[in-house]
């Protein structure tokens, strides 16, 4: 069984649908609060559940990640096609980065979100200090590959993992050897997401509830058009700007592209985080969208790390809201800035949840404004960055589409064909 199976796909969404019911239903009785459901029903059963299958997920990053990219690096029979890949996508993520921002800050300033919104809130948010960019490019290259595999650190996982495939493929005999027992563990470790699968509708289930069930709808009504706006922007980014990028770079099929990796978005907006879902991108990347290994071992734990559109949708209107509720008239100058820091601040945040407010604060320091309001859109962060994940493993596939087609490395027949006929 795998994500492609219709059973599974069914059951994960009736999962979601009955999550959202129950969270909802507990919040508006004021269930949550009370002990024994706090404690041995969302903290406790469904806590460990959803718990499990987060970890069943990330479980599989750094194996698929290493393995996979190897594969990919070591099979190119010109190496040079490497560095032409890397330089397209890292292109082509900051290209969407760019539009998403300008397009969440002029749908801002003409919605006005900050306008008569009650800030008597509590302001105590504590901006955590990010690196610098060219502390990121340092801290790419790992000093001990195994401590960066433990530690999850995806940019040095990925650069080690490329320098070990390229010496495979200088390597000649031996490096072939060593590259059919790469393959056979990359066909292993794709058959465990697939045993993984199992479990999902589970996870989903229990990750729903307890989102709903502590955030509710008291906030969304209170932040309502702010909310609103940025649901709109990242569903225009999804559902127009991906695919008309990959019609006019690609002449790939938007509507096919949608069907294919539908399933993949549910997955991202359960887990909210683009991490937990790579292995099901990657597995879907090259099953469905017929994309070659070696693209999609690479364009995709890039994307997951560096890709983050949706983020930078919730940073474009999230600035604005904050310089219209403090009587701030933002100039060209601070605007383009913000578009300038939230594309570069999105190269090196780790693809989990709650990284878009750490960005967040990046953005705000660098025009002036006051950091600490950022307390007033924690309350419904959390279910925005479901769906704002979503949007981001969208543009990651997306990318690698694009990318994949324009170096022939794509089984256009298999993009074409029924998704739930692919096995």
């Amino acid at each position: 069984m795998d994500i492609s199976n219709s059973k599974l796909t069914r059951n994960i969404l009736v999962a979601m649908v009955a999550g959202f019911v129950l969270g909802i239903g507990l919040n508006l009785l004021g269930l949550q609060e009370q002990a024994f459901v706090r404690d041995q029903i969302l903290n406790g059963a469904l806590g460990v559940v959803g718990d499990i299958f987060i970890r069943s997920l990330k479980l599989l990053v750094v194996p698929l990640v290493f393995v996979s990219l190897v594969c990919g690096t070591a099979a190119m029979d010109d190496v040079r096609k490497l560095g032409k890949i890397g330089v397209k996508t890292v292109a082509l993520y900051l290209l969407t980065t760019c539009i998403a921002i300008s397009i969440a800050m002029i749908l801002a300033f003409v919605f006005k979100p900050g306008v008569g919104v009650e800030t008597s809130g509590a302001e105590d948010y504590v901006a955590t200090e990010a690196p610098t960019i060219w502390q990121v490019i340092t801290d790419m290259f790992p000093t001990n590959p195994v401590e960066a595999m433990a530690a999850g650190n995806m940019l040095q996982i990925i650069v080690f993992s490329v320098l070990f495939g390229l010496a495979m493929v200088v390597s000649g005999e031996p490096g072939q050897r060593i590259l059919r027992v790469f393959e056979d563990l990359n066909e292993i470790v794709l058959k465990l997401v697939s045993i993984l699968m199992l479990i999902a509708p589970f996870g989903v289930f229990a990750k729903i509830t307890i989102v709903f069930a502590k955030e509710g709808g008291g906030a969304i009504v209170e932040l309502g058009k702010y909310f609103l706006l940025v649901i709109l922007v990242l569903i225009v980014h999804a559902v127009v700007v991906y695919p008309t990028l990959l019609k006019l770079l690609s002449g790939l099929s938007p509507i096919q592209f949608l069907k294919n990796f539908y399933k993949v978005q549910i997955f991202a907006f359960s887990t909210a985080s683009s991490n937990a879902t790579l292995p099901i991108t990657l597995e879907t990347m090259e099953k469905k969208m017929g994309v070659d290994n070696s693209v999609a071992s690479f364009t995709i734990p890039l994307g997951a790390t560096i890709n983050m559109d949706g983020t930078a949708i919730m940073q474009g209107v999230a600035t604005v809201f904050i310089a219209q509720i403090s009587g701030v008239d933002l100039t060209i100058s601070q605007l383009l800035m913000v578009v300038v820091t939230a594309t570069l601040a999105s190269i090196g945040t780790a693809g989990v949840p709650g990284v878009g407010l750490v960005m967040l604060a990046m953005v705000l320091n660098q025009v002036g404004l006051p950091v600490e309001k950022i307390s007033l859109i924690v309350g419904i962060d959390r279910i925005l960055d479901m769906v704002r994940t979503a949007v981001n493993v969208t543009g990651d596939a997306a990318v690698t589409c694009i990318v994949a087609k324009s170096e022939n490395q794509m089984d256009v027949a298999s993009y074409d064909a029924d998704p739930n006929s692919v096995g």
